[in-house]
């Protein structure tokens, strides 16, 4: 057996390209064999070690699957320089290719881990009122330069201080290129220092057509989901240098507000005679306020001595009075108005379409649903309330108004027709 072992090899020695290519084959079945074994072995025995201790969650073992990938490199990197008959041309590019693969898969391992520490911050409390997602991107960007300019370091067989002594010369170009992340980078620290947004936040920008809640806050771009489920990318430093709108202030207050006018005919405003003036004393809310007005009124009167007797000269209750007065006492005693907060009844400056009577009043909770309701119930109720104090709604004159009026322009239009010229 040993003298064939040596035949062989005195063969083999005869022969320096086929020994070449064997020692080859040799150091790629190596390296092939050495990936297999981390990969099928190491990776997955951890990860089913994580997984039975409940520690690990599939896409954190990225990291590790990454890193593995180093072991058939480094394996070809010292393995190759054990060929014999290769030409040191060919050794020092494997070489080179080697580290520079290795530098970039530690770069991508440290992505990763990247990716892993801003899912684990984002299981915290707080995570939404301070986002780390754009520091860690913008570490990325640090790491992935640094490792560009030592992969092409490594390929080129240099010393990577000869590229970053010509990166001065080229500032401007670096400067001019990633213009957009420098912004991006100011205005996410602004934004973070600032407490200006957070992920849950609803904002409104109309400009950009954005309506909705922030559910990602990253370097570049800060997506908003606009309510009809559509999503809204809005470039981060427009939230520095454009005007937007923050609705946190109203959820965090607990009340949301509600300011909307009812539009009357102002021509349906009279004084109250003593009739009126004792029906609306049928109401709960207006008996104490009737009273004590009248009391008011006629100690005022009292002291006009013979003026008084014209009533022009006195003053006297108003129908459009007495429903203000009903209405913040309504407000007052409502169950879904917030009574801690502005609450108040004022007319506006009238206009053609009408005397406006606003109701300024902030509802009790601040769900979109339930606030839409309580507004409802409240204005249905003194849209059906008004006929009791003689007033009326003023809007435009509808097709249904006009057919009621047809009969009496008809019926004018035939008495002139029969009139005598």
């Amino acid at each position: 057996m040993r003298e064939e072992w040596a035949v062989w090899l005195v063969w083999l020695g005869n022969h320096p390209e086929l020994q070449t290519l064997l020692a080859s084959s040799a150091l790629v079945i190596a390296a092939w064999a050495s990936n297999w074994l981390v990969k099928r072995i190491l990776v997955r025995g951890l990860y089913k070690l994580l997984r039975h201790n409940h520690q690990g969650q599939p896409e954190n073992l990225s990291i590790i699957k990454r890193l593995s990938n180093i072991v058939p490199a480094l394996v070809l990197s010292i393995g190759v320089g054990t060929i014999p008959g290769l030409p040191e041309a060919v050794v020092t590019v494997v070489r080179n290719v080697c580290s520079g693969f290795i530098v970039l898969t530690i770069a991508l391992a440290i992505g990763a881990l990247l990716d892993i520490i801003n899912l684990v911050y984002q299981r915290r409390s707080d995570a939404r009122q301070h986002p780390i997602k754009g520091y860690l991107q913008v570490l990325k960007i640090a790491i992935y330069a640094i490792a560009t300019i030592l992969i092409i370091a490594a390929l080129i067989d240099r010393s990577p201080l000869i590229l970053l002594s010509g990166l001065g010369a080229m500032a401007a170009v670096l400067m001019l290129i990633f213009q957009d992340t420098i912004l991006s980078l100011v205005a996410s620290v602004q934004i973070t220092s600032n407490d200006i947004i957070r992920v849950g936040d609803w904002v409104e920008m109309p400009q950009l057509n954005a309506d909705g809640d922030v559910i990602d806050i990253a370097l570049h771009t800060v997506k908003v989901q606009n309510w009809d489920k559509t999503i809204t990318s809005v470039p981060t430093k427009r939230f520095i240098t454009d005007s937007f709108k923050n609705w946190r202030g109203m959820q965090e207050s607990g009340g949301r507000r509600i300011k909307r006018s009812l539009y009357l005919d102002q021509q349906s405003v009279h004084f109250l005679d003593e009739e009126e003036r004792q029906r609306l004393l049928r109401f709960n809310l207006l008996e104490e306020y009737i009273d004590e007005k009248k009391r008011e009124i006629d100690d005022w009167n009292a002291h006009l001595a013979e003026r008084g007797q014209e009533p022009v000269n006195t003053r006297r209750l108003t129908n459009i009075g007495s429903f203000r007065a009903y209405v913040e006492r309504y407000l007052r005693s409502h169950p879904g108005i917030h009574q801690e907060m502005t609450l108040m009844v004022r007319q506006l400056s009238p206009t053609a379409d009408g005397l406006p009577l606003e109701i300024y009043c902030f509802t009790n909770t601040v769900a979109w649903v339930g606030y839409e309701g309580i507004q409802a119930d409240i204005f249905d109720h003194l849209l059906a309330i008004l006929p009791e104090f003689g007033l009326r709604v003023f809007q435009h004159p509808s097709g249904a108004d006009m057919r009621e009026l047809r009969p009496a322009f008809e019926t004018e239009a035939s008495r002139s027709n029969a009139a005598p010229t």
